[in-house]
């Protein structure tokens, strides 16, 4: 039975602050309660509107049209801190992305090309926020994900850094192969782009040029812009 301190419990996991404190995030739909039973994370608690009918459902649902099903999940543990980099791995550094449509979106992305890892900066949207975890699809049981410094992560690691930029080398003409090297593609913050923290590190410079007839848009969308370098990246995989 749903008791009022479940029903309580749950809601706060829409806050930062009590995913936390508890260690746990929500997983809403069908599909993604599957997804959540198929992976390696703990599934805790599991709703359906046929167990505790349409009212306690909404009731427990953190979207704005709640689903059929509701599960709650035990966030694991490896979050923060440094993956073990692979000599041939490609990866995925973000620098302050904080739209949660943009986090899931590229969690999404890292999914289908087969992305070693997804790092993100600390100050990044928690990537248990229900609108980050509604957007993966189901990408975020299946991408290692970690929260570490990005300029330290560069500074460090033994591997190339390409960091989009508006004005940087041609990414349809440059060298995007790895040479025995882990390659780390750097995504900036959507309105500020790499900080300076981390651009001084970016040594191979990437632009994605527009083909825009006459005046065009400034600049792509983070998860877009993502989208396109990482399949460019892949496509040279296959060349």
């Amino acid at each position: 039975m749903l008791t009022a301190a479940d029903i309580k419990r749950i809601k706060s996991l829409k806050d930062k602050k009590f995913r936390d404190e508890l260690g746990l995030f929500v997983v809403e739909g069908e599909k993604m309660v599957r997804e959540a039973n198929a992976s390696a994370f703990e599934v805790v608690e599991k709703y359906s509107v046929e167990e505790i009918g349409q009212k306690s459902m909404e009731r427990i649902s953190l979207l704005s049209s709640p689903s059929s099903a509701l599960c709650v999940v035990r966030k694991p543990k490896h979050l923060e801190g440094l993956p073990q980099l692979k000599s041939d791995g490609l990866y995925i550094a973000l620098d302050s992305i904080r739209d949660p449509g943009n986090m899931g979106t590229i969690l999404r992305i890292a999914d289908w090309f087969g992305i070693d890892g997804v790092i993100a900066s600390p100050d990044s949207v928690d990537v248990f926020n229900p609108k980050v975890v509604q957007s993966t699809m189901g990408a975020i049981f299946r991408v290692d994900f970690h929260y570490h410094d990005i300029a330290l992560l560069c500074k460090s690691a033994d591997a190339d850094i390409y960091g989009t930029f508006l004005k940087g080398e041609n990414i349809y003409t440059m060298d995007l192969k790895g040479k025995g090297k882990a390659r780390i593609i750097v995504i900036g913050n959507e309105s500020n782009g790499i900080s300076d923290a981390v651009a001084q590190y970016c040594k191979k410079r990437i632009t994605i040029p527009s083909f825009a007839k006459g005046d065009g848009s400034e600049s792509l969308n983070a998860a877009v812009a993502t989208a396109i370098t990482t399949s460019e990246f892949k496509r040279r995989e296959v060349e």
